[in-house]
């Protein structure tokens, strides 16, 4: 772990430098064009691209190295602002759109690549600890970024932002590059179809390997969806973070109107304090975690995921009701805590998938959050011309408290059913008796090679072979399939 700290240290550092340029790229270009359509325009294209970006961040993940990924992605962000210091402010504008899509897409590279290695780098049986910790460092690197944005601004001026901005990514690049980590499985490149010399080596015939590795890669485009098929339940907690998405967009929209109407005078106060306390309550809510882990040796599943966000999302609609001040503070600490906690339990549970899709899962799962959150900010922000504040968080988090009533009535259905998922391509039926679980993804993509190598081994299998053959030994050769 003792890596995996200096990681989540680097992390925190670049999570600070994107809360530091969220704050001043979008205030600097409403400053240099004087219309709020170009600022919103600026915010829109940023995060277009980040969804974008998740369906192709997922399949790069799975076939390039992940580290040089994240190094590469820190690098063009850093370079793309630094360049900016030269520049006059009004022959930064055109550069700025560059800049947009750029953090965008590296920003969710960055993340999927991050939360995808997870399991290779400290260990299947450390990810609950893990991804608490990357919450914490990111929560705080929040609190850093958006309390010293504006001092920043006001003292040194857009150009030192900029500038220590750039830096921070530069930080986090040299820091990914020094550590001695694995982010891949050792056999995940041959589990992928990646073309190469070993995989005609081990095949012995170097066109039949290029012919499995074409109908793999003609196949790539559909794997996630056929996996999220595959596995019903994890696609069902994905619509769940997409509704939490459209919810946390009503709540970050309607925070400033809601304070200016608390307090006109000072409408920063309520919310530096609201963000504060959420904050902490993220911080709280991964050593809730890591030690109960630690003490348990266990960790939490979907129906504590459900009834989390569903806790968070009530904490949000009460702090806009106008409570006192301790407990809006205390609303505001559970809302942190809940949503710390559903986040890690989510890419806890995502990380499970086998590491040759895991990719392409934190990949959807990236587009999936996006989408929800700036479809919500498009949203809110017109219903905001009609409605209160309470009515429209009130409404947007009530939408995701529908899905998460949804999901735990989903779960307790196949509970009472004894449903199995649905088995992912390839595999052999599941056994009856067996326990109803999420089944585990096969490792390699689907194609035409691979069902040709199957039905070759189920010709070269004897009948009697057949009739004596246990259900373990099927379903080892299903997965070999």
């Amino acid at each position: 772990m003792k890596h995996f700290r200096l990681l989540v240290f680097g992390n925190a550092i670049s999570g600070y430098g994107s809360y530091l340029n969220m704050v001043a790229l979008n205030v600097f270009v409403y400053q240099v064009t004087g219309s709020a359509f170009a600022a919103g325009l600026f915010m829109a294209v940023r995060l277009l691209t980040s969804v974008a970006a998740g369906f192709v961040s997922g399949r790069l993940v799975s076939r390039f190295d992940r580290k040089a990924l994240m190094i590469g992605s820190d690098l063009v962000r850093s370079v793309m602002l630094l360049v900016l210091i030269p520049l006059p402010d009004t022959a930064r504008l055109p550069v700025l759109f560059a800049l947009a899509v750029a953090m965008g897409a590296c920003t969710t590279l960055h993340q999927v690549a991050l939360r995808s290695s997870v399991p290779e780098i400290v260990g299947p049986e450390k990810r609950l600890k893990a991804n608490g910790l990357l919450v914490t460092g990111r929560s705080l690197a929040m609190i850093a970024g958006f309390a010293s944005s504006g001092l920043v601004i006001a003292q040194f001026g857009y150009t030192a932002a900029f500038a220590l901005n750039g830096v921070t990514f530069l930080v986090s690049a040299v820091i990914l590059a020094l550590l001695p980590i694995r982010t891949r499985s050792a056999v995940a490149p041959g589990a992928s179809g990646d073309t190469g010399d070993t995989g005609a080596a081990e095949s012995g015939d170097g066109a039949v390997a290029r012919k499995e590795d074409d109908a793999g890669r003609a196949a790539g485009r559909w794997v996630s969806w056929a996996l999220l098929r595959s596995l019903p339940v994890m696609a069902a907690m994905m619509a769940v973070r997409g509704a939490d998405g459209l919810g946390s967009s009503s709540h970050n929209v309607a925070l400033p109107v809601f304070s200016d109407a608390l307090d006109p005078a000072n409408p920063a106060t309520f919310m530096s304090q609201f963000l504060a306390t959420w904050a902490i309550g993220h911080i709280v809510a991964q050593q809730a975690t890591s030690r109960y882990a630690d003490r348990t040796g266990h960790s939490f599943g979907e129906k504590a995921f459900a009834v989390g966000a569903v806790v968070m999302s009530v904490a949000f609609i009460l702090a806009f009701a106008g409570l006192p001040t301790v407990p809006a503070v205390a609303v505001a600490l559970i809302a942190g805590m809940a949503d710390g906690f559903t986040e890690i339990v989510y890419v806890t549970k995502l990380q499970e998938t086998p590491d040759a899709q895991r990719g392409q899962m934190f990949g959807i799962s990236a587009a999936v959050e996006n989408g929800g959150f700036g479809l919500g900010m498009i949203l809110c922000s017109l219903t905001l011309e009609f409605y209160s504040p309470i009515a429209v968080v009130g409404l947007f988090h009530g939408v995701a408290i529908a899905f998460c009533l949804g999901f735990l009535a989903f779960l307790a259905r196949r509970g009472r059913r004894g449903t199995p998922a649905a088995e992912p391509p390839g595999s052999e039926p599941s056994a009856p008796g067996e326990a109803v679980s999420e089944p585990a993804p096969v490792a390699a993509a689907p194609g035409a090679a691979g069902v040709e190598a199957a039905a070759a081994e189920r010709a070269a299998t004897g009948p009697g072979d057949a009739a004596t053959e246990s259900g373990a030994a099927r379903a080892a050769k299903g997965d070999e399939a």
